[in-house]
């Protein structure tokens, strides 16, 4: 038998490779994949350079890999079965929606066979998930106790350390505009990592057919993400170190200038299999624990972040695919702006956000929800093009990662789990961030020439979406304020709305 191991599933220590230290190991390059989407280079270099080293680890090991570089999956696998004929073949269950079967389909159409196991790079199972869920909608708050208490992350006798479940209320401290963040690590490419980056800035242009710009959309700066297990461990510490203590008061906050802010930058590593979910948790607990500077606030909101967050949205993905992918419960059906590929607009939070995820393939959790996707929120972007754009941008993004993320938390595209659209206007990103104090839009306007987008499209959204969203629980009091305004404004709402499309659609926002 052998194992195959997947480019997201690079783990020496869980999943069949673990357990079966004798057995040959196959890896596919498959770079047809990589052609699907306009996805940024750092994260077609990250993904095929972590293969690489990946391969040259096992071999070092003295396990025997077998390692095709092929157009698709079922031409690596001709190749294999070629040298290994009839051969029985093992892998984890892999994240995405349907490929189990597609991957058994393509190997025993070659006469082989696929044992497809359980996934462990994931800290609740299926049927753990399963047993507690029921129907929908389901509740990440009620998700994240359950897992704490399977787990006794952060809990004392039963209960949660401190005394309260999550300290989300003091984590949304602004620093100040001049405040300076620790410096986020860089790890220097090797020689197998610089020829990759070669390989995919000569193979993969960046784009593909929705891509407004016919061409190549991103501008990466020199590549510096970790791609071996030993540069993810040395991020998790780097973190740890430096970065830790202010990580909870600071996580909500956007200083134009702190791309990174304290966040750890290690959600790529895990979703390639290089950190397992576990030790990153038990690494940061311990390193609380032996840092009486660290506040609780900073460890448990971190722990939600992994435990609470990443678990529950794949488990959501898992059970609510494929209508997930596709639900659209607004019926929103703009197409997306041009500058979430330039990044050339007057709106200064945008395009500070968009220039960040061109040259790295990232920015941090509330520039993703409370920027980019409450634009395109209100602006009416149909969530499968705004889904598609966050595949291709991030360097951690994954069809699993970004579905439920983009479409439902995002787009409120299903209600599966979100309660409430995640729609706001000005008042969040100038109380979050610095952006508005250099922007030409004016933060305090709703009408009119230089009225910022976000406060007319903000209302203009409540509006157009009245019917669907008045009867929502959460949104009784924000309809109340809407109540108040007159005829004329509304109508000048609209006006300012239909200008505000017809610039982003020539790229003049």
């Amino acid at each position: 038998m052998t194992v195959w191991v997947l480019g997201d599933q690079l783990s020496h220590t869980h999943g069949p490779l673990a357990r079966r230290e004798d057995e040959r190991v196959l890896l596919i390059e498959a770079r047809a994949f990589a052609r699907r989407h306009a996805y940024h280079p750092h994260k077609l270099t990250m993904l095929f350079s972590a293969m690489r080293h990946f391969r040259d680890e096992l071999r070092e090991r003295g396990r025997e890999v077998a390692y095709y570089e092929a157009e698709t999956f079922g031409e690596g696998l001709d190749a294999y079965f070629d040298e290994h004929p009839d051969d029985e073949l093992v892998a984890m269950e892999p994240a995405s929606h349907g490929a189990a079967d597609s991957l058994r389909g393509l190997v025993e159409a070659r006469g082989g066979t696929l044992d497809v196991v359980e996934n462990d790079l994931y800290l609740c199972s299926n049927d753990r998930f399963d047993e507690w869920a029921g129907d929908p909608p389901y509740r990440q708050e009620h998700f994240y106790r359950m897992m704490r208490r399977e787990t006794g992350y952060l809990m004392v006798d039963g209960e949660p350390l401190g005394g309260e479940w999550n300290y989300d209320d003091e984590n949304q401290q602004f620093p100040g505009s001049d405040y300076e963040a620790p410096d986020p690590p860089r790890f220097e490419p090797d020689g197998t990592t610089e020829a990759v980056a070669e390989w995919v800035a000569e193979t993969f242009d960046g784009s593909y057919d929705t891509d407004p710009l016919g061409g190549a959309w991103a501008d990466p700066e020199p590549f510096f993400w970790p791609v071996t297990r030993e540069q993810a461990l040395e991020a998790l510490d780097h973190f740890c170190e430096h970065r830790l203590v202010e990580f909870g008061p600071y996580q909500d906050a956007m200083v134009g200038e702190e791309w990174a802010m304290n966040h750890a930058l290690l959600g790529a590593a895990i979703n390639l299999g290089l950190l397992h979910p576990g030790e990153v948790v038990e690494t940061v607990v311990e390193a609380a624990h032996e840092d009486p500077d660290v506040p609780l606030n900073s460890l448990e909101g971190f722990v939600r972040q992994v435990l609470g967050w990443r678990e529950f949205l794949r488990q959501v993905y898992r059970v609510s695919m494929p209508d997930l992918a596709e639900a659209n419960q607004l019926d929103a059906s703009e197409d997306l702006p041009k500058a979430f590929w330039t990044g050339e607009t007057e709106m200064n939070c945008l395009s500070t956000v968009v220039d960040g995820v061109r040259k790295r393939g990232y920015s941090h959790h509330i520039e993703r929800l409370m920027v980019l996707s409450n634009f395109a929120l209100i602006y009416g972007v149909e969530p499968q093009q705004l889904n598609e754009w966050f595949h291709a941008a991030y360097v951690d993004a994954y069809h699993w990662v970004t579905t439920p993320n983009v479409v439902e938390m995002g787009s409120f595209g299903m209600g599966v789990f979100a309660t409430k659209p995640y729609a706001s206007s000005a008042n969040y990103v100038d109380r979050m961030s610095d952006h508005c104090a250099d922007c030409r839009y004016y933060k305090t306007k709703t009408t009119g020439e230089g009225a910022c987008p976000f406060n007319t499209l903000y209302w203009e959204f409540l509006g157009r979406n009245e019917e669907r969203l008045r009867s929502t629980g959460r949104m009784g009091l924000v309809y109340s304020h809407w109540d108040k305004k007159e005829d004329e404004e509304r109508e000048a709402i609209r006006e300012r709305a239909a200008e505000l499309r017809e610039m982003a659609a020539r790229g003049a926002l």
